[in-house]
């Protein structure tokens, strides 16, 4: 396999780092503040699976199944709605309307049923159908299905005090046409400090390809010797078509909690997307 090596250098700014490989939203709009007698509804559910993958060829239809199981003590009533998404830099899902629409799979998409009761301790099942176009080009597409969940009555106004908290969580499913070639640069890799956190290593991907890749690999720590002092898995997360996208590798063993003695620290990192050339980079780093 040829490796792609790059000598990329570390940036001594300073930024705030979100480093999520989320696969589902879970979002709770603001309520007013509650009277004092009021009394919160609790809803528990588990959706499985939270990522769908599916490769076909144009004309393919495929359906699958999503269950839902209240794990609570009363019924729950679901809605279900297909929905567009992207990530955001770090990798955060953002649901809305696809601002660039070459790769969404919503108006290929059906549920059934996009409503429910689910008694407590039962499961429920919504069934998903995406016929692609026989005329769609290779590529990597998307939607997902957001559940949001209420009380079984669909009436909240009418239980008295009760207060409801409305919250959602989304299936993303990626829906893989053919297979075109991947073309992904490592752009940028640099060291960043979170307050009171330790260091992290960011590499940066830039898909050029129409195809979504998902990333696998390794970061190596180097002390100022030489030395290998560790081997870090790099996180296993997807960066869509067209699109860049931000990967944070902690330096901190997080089975463990091993951390790094103060000095100064080379790593190289090896990311692997399914290209025949393997990315490097290298930069550095300071423990204080």
């Amino acid at each position: 396999m040829e490796l792609l090596r790059r000598n990329l250098f570390a940036d001594d700014r300073l930024h705030a780092v979100r480093a999520i490989a989320f696969i589902a939203l879970i979002a709770a709009p603001a309520t007013a503040q509650p009277a004092q007698n009021d009394r919160p509804l609790q809803i528990s559910v588990e959706v499985s699976p939270l990522r769908v993958e599916i490769s076909t060829a144009p004309g393919g239809t495929t359906t699958q199944a999503i269950t839902i199981h209240n794990t609570g003590t009363a019924p729950v009533r679901v809605r279900a709605t297909i929905s567009d998404w992207h990530l955001s830099m770090e990798g955060a899902p953002q649901f809305a309307p696809a601002a660039d629409a070459r790769y969404s799979a919503s108006s290929w998409t059906r549920l059934a049923p996009p409503e429910q009761v689910i008694d407590a301790n039962r499961d429920g099942i919504v069934r998903f159908t995406i016929a692609v176009p026989a005329d769609a080009s290779a590529a990597g597409y998307r939607t997902g299905v957001l559940f949001e969940f209420g009380p079984a009555d669909g009436a909240p106004a009418a239980r008295g005090h009760d207060v409801v908290v409305r919250s959602r969580i989304a299936t993303l499913i990626y829906a893989n046409v053919g297979n075109p070639a991947a073309a992904v640069d490592l752009a940028d890799l640099k060291a960043r400090t979170p307050p009171d956190q330790p260091a992290q290593i960011v590499a940066v991907l830039k898909n050029t390809s129409r195809r979504t890749v998902r990333t696998r690999g390794t970061m190596t720590i180097f002390d100022s010797a030489g030395a290998k002092v560790g081997v870090i898995a790099v996180p296993d997360v997807p960066v869509l078509p067209e699109s860049e996208r931000e990967i944070a590798i902690d330096t901190v063993d997080r089975e463990t909690d091993r951390r790094l003695p103060p000095g100064d620290y080379r790593v190289e990192v090896r990311i692997d997307v399914g290209m025949a050339a393997v990315l490097v980079g290298e930069t550095t780093f300071k423990v204080s």
